[in-house]
């Protein structure tokens, strides 16, 4: 479509968040005419989401913000299974209480995006037409569990089974990628997409949602949904996915060579967040300010006009407001005086990422390979060597040449701590722990 009537879809559509849709005239038309329900889910494999995950948390805040109600899907039961798309192999089995403990975890990412007690002001223009200025929206967190935990196998084959053929399950990429490289799927595995679109079954009845999203390669995933909806109860539900996102070099977003950029400030530090999107690729920064920050269009058209060494401002902008949005604004600027004052005043920042190492082993001698793996800033002590003959790691701003070097209290600075740099851009603080 050239032009939508809800606020919605325009907002959707202008920022680059629509791949997919199964009915947009459709969809564009509910959502114009009265505030919708929307999910996404989201499986509590790991105590924090990362930035791959983004995209799908900033469609949820798009849709609250625009006066609907968002609702986050927490897989407390699909967890327990699995999702084999773009998996070569089976998940590590979780135990309920690390699945729980993973969800308390996951909500307070959500709580940074989303409003979930208070609810969120209607801006000024552009609320639902069945809503009025000045009403809240809250956001909601469900737990697939609260219902798949309370199936009976029998009963399930005989309502939901007859509407899965085994002929178009085979045709899922999830399924016939294992089976094209002869790994194995299990039968736990290949029951996640009919348990998914339960879900969507679900949460219909439960929270009147009429339309799921995610990423493309949910695409098939979520039609299912749409489609049992249909099938058991004459549902009228909705399918919109987002692009598959890559970074202009071809990697997917939300993984560097260092690991995960999570969103958990325990697991990654607020300057590093910021340097993540600071180092983003000159091609990629209009598109991410669109997709992971709010700043209005015609601002991301004058940063994206910048050229030379001027991107970089458009840049900072980019790693100061998504970081804001996750940290808060006070965490954003603290993490950009940080990098201003390392990269352009040559100072040494205290607040830079640090480890802690035992005095007394530095007191005795600590190699300088071994210090860069404790460090995060390579993978191995092989790594390191290899930086080290092309001249890519520094102590206290000083180029190391020596593969056999060795720190030792001697090299601690002024503020009693070691500066380890990788390049011009990654630093790690050394500091003896008492």
């Amino acid at each position: 479509m050239s032009s939508f009537r809800s606020d919605l879809l325009r907002t959707l559509d202008e920022r680059g968040y629509i791949h997919q849709c199964s009915d947009l005239e459709g969809l564009d038309k509910k959502a114009f005419e009265g505030s919708i329900t929307a999910y996404i889910g989201f499986d509590a494999t790991a105590s924090s989401l990362h930035a791959g995950h983004l995209l799908s948390i900033m469609m949820l805040r798009t849709l609250q913000r625009n006066g609907h109600q968002a609702v986050a899907l927490m897989g407390g039961g699909t967890t327990k299974i699995g999702d084999p798309s773009g998996k070569d192999e089976a998940r590590k089995m979780l135990t309920d209480q690390q699945i729980n403990d993973n969800i308390a975890s996951i909500r307070k990412v959500f709580a940074r995006f989303l409003d979930f007690d208070g609810g969120i002001d209607l801006p000024k223009s552009g609320f639902a037409r069945s809503l009025h200025k000045g009403e809240k929206i809250n956001a909601l967190m469900a737990n697939n569990a609260d219902w798949l935990d309370e199936l009976k196998y029998i009963p399930l084959l005989r309502e939901v089974g007859p509407h899965f053929t085994i002929n178009r399950m085979l045709t899922f990429d999830s399924v016939k990628l294992r089976l094209e490289r002869e790994q194995p799927l299990t039968f736990l595995e290949f029951n996640y997409m009919i348990l998914q679109a339960y879900d969507f079954v679900e949460l219909a009845k439960r929270h009147g949602c009429v339309l799921q999203m995610g990423g493309s390669d949910q695409w098939g995933n979520i039609v299912n949904g749409m489609e049992l909806g249909r099938r058991m109860h004459g549902l009228d539900l909705f399918a919109l996915t987002t692009p598959l996102l890559t970074t202009a070099s071809g990697a997917k977003m939300g993984k560097t060579a260092g690991g995960a950029m999570w969103l958990d400030a325990e697991l990654l530090a607020p300057y590093e967040y910021w340097q993540f999107w600071r180092n983003a690729d000159d091609k990629d920064v209009v598109r991410f300010l669109k997709l992971f920050t709010e700043l209005p269009l015609d601002e991301i058209a004058r940063l994206g006009a910048l050229e030379g060494q001027e991107i970089n401002l458009a840049k900072e902008v980019l790693a100061t407001e998504a970081t804001a949005l996750l940290h808060g604004r006070e965490a954003a600027e603290a993490a950009k005086a940080t990098a201003r004052q390392t990269f352009e005043d040559g100072a040494l920042a205290m607040d830079l990422p640090s480890v802690e190492v035992p005095g007394a082993q530095l007191a005795e001698g600590l190699g300088a390979a071994n210090a860069f793996v404790l460090a995060g800033l390579v993978a191995s002590t092989s790594e390191a060597r290899r930086q080290i003959k092309g001249g890519g790691l520094k102590v206290n701003d000083a180029t190391v040449t020596d593969e056999k070097a060795v720190l030792t209290s001697a090299d601690l600075t002024a503020e009693g701590v070691i500066k380890l740099s990788l390049g011009k851009k990654k630093h790690v603080l050394l500091r003896p722990a008492s």
